[in-house]
């Protein structure tokens, strides 16, 4: 039996810890956790929503705060965000959009629901990924990638009940638009109820598949459903999907960096020291700040 057809092992399915983020995101959380080193080089995922969002004239959201040495990445599935940082960049992202944000040597960020979305109120839902890169690039200049829908490419799955939306790294020959530090392929995947297909991932990378919303059957016997995260091993680039109800998917495959971690809130670097640094680094307003927040 050749390798490509024997289903990739699954280590686990976790559950979620339900949090709340600042005042405007109801958020659940399946990592970080145990299975962190087999999930390098995602670092987290927040799930926030879907929840209402009450008619304001003050959107809620996040303060500003800082981040050094990863990446934070946003898929919006419902409603609008909005985001500033003290490098310059701001942008305003829907749903089936992407953000790509590289913290690099440090900046401040902010997030809050976008100001005519809050006005007139909806339901919010968005996952956002934290993302390590190379200890090489922790302090490359800070970087913002604004995906719109309308650029990441798409592919129907084989039994016509799915579309494939590739945000990162190739897929079946299609590349998605997002520039990566390391080796990695986001898929975000679109299943209709009934849907059947195999998923070909490298057999080197690490796989993690979180289950934004729906019911499915991994490899014919290990069951996901709504806020969980499926943890794989590597011992082959399948895998089966079945869908029992209408799915979406959020896939996330790269190659492990085997370096050292150091953490401490929003800071991830390679050791203590440069923890130390890194706050020393915010303290000391190095990592920017805002003017005012009369138009935010």
């Amino acid at each position: 039996m050749e390798t490509a057809t024997i289903p990739r092992r699954i280590f686990q399915v976790i559950d979620g810890n339900k949090k709340f983020v600042g005042d405007g995101f109801d958020v659940t959380s399946p990592m970080p956790g145990p299975r962190i080193r087999q999930l390098s080089p995602f670092l987290l995922i927040d799930h926030t929503g879907p929840m209402p969002v009450a008619p304001t004239e003050a959107p809620l959201g996040t303060p500003p705060h800082p981040h050094r040495g990863f990446e934070t990445v946003t898929v919006v599935y419902q409603g609008y965000l909005a985001h500033r940082d003290t490098a310059g960049y701001s942008g305003k992202i829907g749903p089936g959009d992407v953000q790509w944000m590289t913290a690099g040597s440090g900046l401040l960020h902010e997030e809050r629901h976008e100001r005519e979305f809050a006005k007139e109120g909806g339901t919010l839902e968005l996952a956002q990924l934290w993302v390590n890169v190379p200890k090489k690039d922790k302090m490359a200049p800070p970087r913002y990638q604004e995906l719109p829908a309308t650029v990441i490419p798409s592919l129907q799955t084989p039994d016509g009940l799915g579309t494939i939306r590739v945000i990162a790294g190739s897929y079946e020959g299609t590349s998605g638009p997002a520039e990566t530090f390391s080796p990695i392929t986001m898929l975000d995947v679109h299943l209709a109820q009934g849907a059947d297909v195999t998923l070909e991932l490298p057999a080197e990378y690490n796989v993690g598949i979180y289950v934004v919303t729906g019911d499915v059957t991994f490899n014919g016997n290990r069951p996901a459903h709504t806020k969980q995260l499926v943890v794989f091993g590597w011992d082959s680039p399948a895998i089966s999907v079945t869908c029992a109800e209408d799915s979406i998917l959020l896939v996330l495959a790269g190659e492990p960096i085997e370096e050292p971690l150091a953490t401490y809130g929003p800071f991830v670097m390679n050791t203590n020291k440069e923890l130390i640094q890194a706050m020393a680094d915010f303290e000391s307003g190095s990592m920017g700040k805002f003017d005012d927040d009369d138009d935010h």
